[in-house]
């Protein structure tokens, strides 16, 4: 019994130094390196070496490494590279790209492109179109004679104005396609597109010669609205509402540091982007200036002007309203013929550009009915 419990311990010691081996190459395969938790072999009672083909055996080399040998256990040399050479770390992987530690996280850009790909379809091309959401602005769109390609329409959505759409897009003969109410979420750009989309041409800007001739063919004295950096596509789209019922024959926008016509602008204007002419240009002054040639009054919107009601406003006109946050720019307002303004009698001291326009272009409206009489 004591020596089979003697032998147990031996080998258990052989057992724990050929694993502190095999740590200290694997820590530094290019030499030795003793760990500091080796048991020194016993006085007088050196270690055997291990018998060949067993595995986990190493071979010393002449530069002080280690090398496998191959036994029964062994399953050949490593792919890539031949048996009896150490592993070397310098070398790089061949079959991926090495890791860059400041390489930019394309994760994000990959997922948009997902969704990219997944939102609209191959033959609705953002380049090439223009959508249209929302019932009313596609019934208007239709109307004004655009060039509609094709009509997206909800399934089992078929009342009401719906069918009249649908109506009028056999008639002209444009392709009408029902899809689910997911489709049209993710075509949707507006998030409110009422069961309808409609695919058109980008909407056309006009030059400013175009709306002065618009109005000289209708026997009218030019009616204009200037819009300095309105950002915001509720106040565009709510002014092209206002400026269609007022009678205004077209609004300038600036090239820069304003909105242009959007989806959601056209959603707003309920349909009135079809028939006012929008021109973009690319410096104001210039074009207040070449319109004060042209025989226009400019009058500027702005606080601390004369009362809108009172200042006559019956000749050719074009009304400047600023943006919500800094009003007129100083050297528009130094272009302005004269400056209105709304009377306040509450705590707040201005309104909404889109209001404050509303109310100042039915006064000019009002006021040019009243000369005809």
């Amino acid at each position: 019994m004591l020596k089979a419990r003697g032998t147990w311990h031996e080998a258990r010691g052989k057992n724990i130094q050929q694993r502190m081996r095999i740590m200290a190459y694997n820590r530094n395969p290019k030499g030795p390196k003793t760990s500091n938790y080796s048991k020194p072999s016993r006085p007088g009672r050196p270690g055997k070496p291990g018998k060949p083909g067993k595995p986990g055996k190493f071979e010393k080399r002449n530069d002080g490494g280690f090398v496998k040998e191959e036994g029964r256990y062994s399953k050949g040399p490593t792919k890539g590279r031949s048996s009896g050479k150490p592993y070397d770390k310098a070398k790089p992987f061949e079959k991926g790209k090495p890791f860059e530690k400041n390489a930019p996280y394309r994760g994000s850009r990959l997922k948009e492109q997902y969704k990219t790909d997944n939102k609209r379809e191959d033959d609705v091309d953002d380049d090439n179109i223009n959508l249209i959401e929302g019932r009313n602005p596609v019934i208007e769109a239709l109307k004004s004679g655009r060039e509609i390609d094709k009509i997206f329409v909800q399934k089992g959505v078929g009342e009401g104005s719906i069918r009249q759409i649908i109506a009028i897009a056999r008639e002209k003969k444009i392709l009408i396609k029902e899809v689910d109410k997911a489709k049209l979420d993710g075509l949707s750009s507006t998030r409110n597109h009422q069961g309808v989309i409609a695919s058109a041409a980008l909407y056309k800007y006009y030059e400013v010669d175009d709306i002065l001739k618009a109005a000289r063919e209708k026997g009218e004295d030019p009616f204009i609205v200037i819009l300095d950096e309105i950002t915001d596509n509720n106040n565009l789209g709510s002014i092209l509402r206002t400026a269609d019922a007022a009678g205004v024959h077209g609004i300038i926008i600036p090239q820069r540091r304003a909105v242009g016509l959007t989806p959601a602008v056209a959603k707003i204007s309920s349909g009135a982007i079809e028939y006012v002419p929008v021109a973009k240009v690319t410096n104001l002054n210039h074009t207040i200036e070449y319109l004060k040639k042209e025989g226009l009054w400019i009058a500027g919107a702005e606080m601390g002007g004369e009362a809108y009601h009172g200042k006559d406003m019956t000749g050719p006109i074009a009304l400047v309203i600023g943006s919500e946050g800094e009003g007129l720019g100083r050297l528009i307002r130094e272009n302005c013929d004269f400056l209105v303004s709304i009377p306040m009698k509450g705590k707040i001291s201005s309104l909404n550009a889109a209001v404050s326009a509303a109310i100042i272009l039915f006064e000019i409206q009002k006021q040019r009915e009243a000369k005809k009489v």
